[in-house]
């Protein structure tokens, strides 16, 4: 009798502590340097949810090793509703087929709340390169064979993988330089040290319409709402896509009463106006899920990608 009323104080003592959650300062880690569209999306939903529940919610940014750095330190983290993570398609589906070795389990060890929003990439140029479409650039760029440079937020990330199939796609080739974040790649290419990249249009819209980068193409399979004269990079090669993805995570072992608490929270967010037209001016589509869709959405991711990093033969040991 005394087993069995332990085990049933077991989950009142969890329903419990999340009734009471938030009690103190809540951690929402961004895998990325600051500047970068998951360190500005954590920003956007930390804020209001500081609002919400007048505690505070504090981004750190742990960047490193396209993301897996920041992720592994919230797989390690207790799962109380203390720790959170902004979870990106490089870190929850890349990441599990690239590196030979990981700190974490992209699905053993965190615990999917929701996804946040869908994020196109922007194919950009510096302004010293001479093409203004993409035909025009990959003419360039065969022109040039291995002798321009393009950018990423780091080593298999998406932006390094997209580049890839970018090259496969037309049969060109570039030299690949990788950064800590797309705000310091955006300002090594402002500074004419890299030519080309593909990546998050949250970070590089705004840069393309101060005419500091050209953006000559968006890599989803329809043109961004925000830039509707903008063409995708499939209408001048078919069939390419490489859309980015950023959602919320927690430690394994986080109470599903928390959990589904900010997955709530997450939904009233994103339908707000103020918040879409947030990330709608720059390029970034809301997409709250339920935990379990959420779950079911980055398993069909990670089987996506790791057929692009299998077709791409790219591994980091």
């Amino acid at each position: 009798m005394g087993t069995t009323l332990a085990a049933g104080l077991v989950p009142l003592g969890r329903a419990r502590a999340a009734e009471a959650w938030p009690q103190r300062p809540v951690s929402v880690v961004a895998p990325f340097a600051a500047g970068g569209s998951a360190d500005l999306v954590g920003r956007l939903l930390a804020q209001r949810l500081q609002m919400r529940f007048g505690t505070p919610f504090v981004v750190e940014n742990r960047g490193g090793a396209g993301g897996a750095i920041g992720a592994g330190v919230v797989a390690k983290a207790a799962g109380d509703g203390y720790t959170l993570l902004i979870g990106t398609v490089s870190t929850h589906a890349i990441n599990p087929a690239l590196y030979a070795k990981l700190p974490f389990d992209a699905e053993r060890d965190f615990v999917p709340i929701s996804l946040l929003v869908r994020l196109p990439n922007l194919l950009t140029v510096s302004n010293d390169v001479p093409a203004k479409t993409v035909p025009e650039l990959v003419a360039y760029l065969r022109e040039n064979d291995g002798k321009v440079n393009f950018g990423s937020s780091g080593n298999g990330t998406s932006s390094h993988l997209a580049a890839v199939m970018f090259q496969r796609a037309t049969g060109t080739r570039m030299t690949h330089v990788p950064f800590r974040s797309t705000a310091d790649e955006m300002t090594s290419m402002i500074g004419g040290s890299i030519q080309v990249a593909i990546d998050s249009m949250t970070t590089i819209w705004p840069l393309a319409q101060a005419g500091q980068v050209r953006a000559l193409a968006v890599s989803t399979p329809q043109r961004a709402a925000v830039a509707p004269d903008l063409p995708t990079i499939g209408e001048s090669v078919k069939g390419f896509e490489a859309t980015g993805w950023q959602g919320l995570y927690a430690p394994a072992g986080t109470p599903r009463a928390i959990v589904e608490q900010i997955a709530a929270e997450v939904k009233r967010i994103f339908s707000d106006p103020e918040a879409v037209a947030a990330l709608a001016n720059v390029g970034g589509e809301p997409a709250p899920m339920t935990p379990d869709a959420f779950a079911e959405f980055a398993r069909s991711e990670r089987a996506k990608w790791a057929e692009v990093v299998k077709a791409a033969g790219v591994r980091i040991e």
